[in-house]
């Protein structure tokens, strides 16, 4: 996984050192790591993986596509960035109910997490409402039109930011918020591309595990099992066995085959 660092994220990070903000930009920095491994954990079981995490001053994106993904797997992948924050207040609160001293090490992790969590789920494109939202729209609306509209309310809200930077709060983190959803709201989806497992062979001496599936299971049901330690070999019963197939020939045929595709019936063409 490749990490880059935008310009502006590396001078605010100076900036952060040398007015004493440093600790607080880490546990930021920190926090948006988190929400894109969450992500990105979540890609990995849907079949695809992100090439890159991005840091930048208002946060982290993980350069992710997810072109010919189910409406129901894009929410799933969407909200897991969010899931993970709100698992890391549920965490917090915790830790300082059994443990109260903890609270003052502690806070600023709490609410990078909660701000991040509301943040994140504001119906605004690219945000992750957003991306949950448009497959909600496009149930009744145009793929085009659920589009516009995400994008509409991205600049509404960037509006709102300012507006409230200029009326309630002059904090200069309003104002990049509100550019980053100016741009973001033109800007094209990052691309990412599906995992070319073809090349990874079985090393010797690794330790191999059956697995048993159904007769309907799909590509996304097998790659559920992925295990980096351990070399799979599916089973498929309907009735007694009906077929066998090792890691390595699913994921060839993974490579021309939808994810939502049934394996026996693709293995029989």
């Amino acid at each position: 996984m490749k990490i880059t660092l935008h310009p502006l994220f590396i001078a605010l990070g100076l900036a952060s050192a040398i007015f004493g903000g440093l600790p607080v930009f880490i546990v930021y920095a920190l926090t948006a790591l988190m929400h894109e491994c969450g992500h990105i954990f979540c890609a990995s079981r849907l079949g695809y993986r992100c090439e890159k995490i991005s840091l930048m001053p208002y946060g982290a994106s993980a350069s992710c596509d997810t072109e010919g993904i189910s409406a129901a797997d894009e929410i799933k992948l969407a909200l897991s960035g969010p899931a993970v924050n709100a698992l890391i207040c549920v965490a917090t609160a915790g830790l300082w109910w059994f443990f109260p001293v903890t609270y003052a090490y502690t806070d600023t992790v709490f609410t990078a997490s909660a701000i991040m969590f509301v943040i994140n789920l504001l119906p605004a494109y690219p945000l992750d409402g957003g991306r949950a939202a448009r497959c909600l729209l496009t149930l009744f609306l145009p793929q085009k039109t659920a589009r516009i509209v995400l994008r509409v309310l991205s600049l509404a809200l960037s509006l709102t930011f300012v507006l409230v930077f200029v009326f309630a709060f002059k904090n200069l983190s309003f104002l990049m918020f509100a550019a980053f959803l100016l741009c973001s709201a033109f800007e094209k989806e990052p691309p990412l591309s599906r995992i070319n497992f073809t090349a990874k062979k079985p090393k010797r001496g690794k330790e191999m595990k059956h697995v048993m599936l159904n007769a309907d299971s799909t590509y996304k049901d097998a790659l559920r099992h992925i295990d980096g330690g351990k070399y799979l070999v599916f089973q498929f019963y309907s009735d007694g066995m009906l077929d066998e197939i090792t890691e390595d020939e699913l994921f060839e045929q993974l490579q021309t085959h939808a994810i939502y595709d049934r394996i026996i019936e693709s293995a029989s063409e």
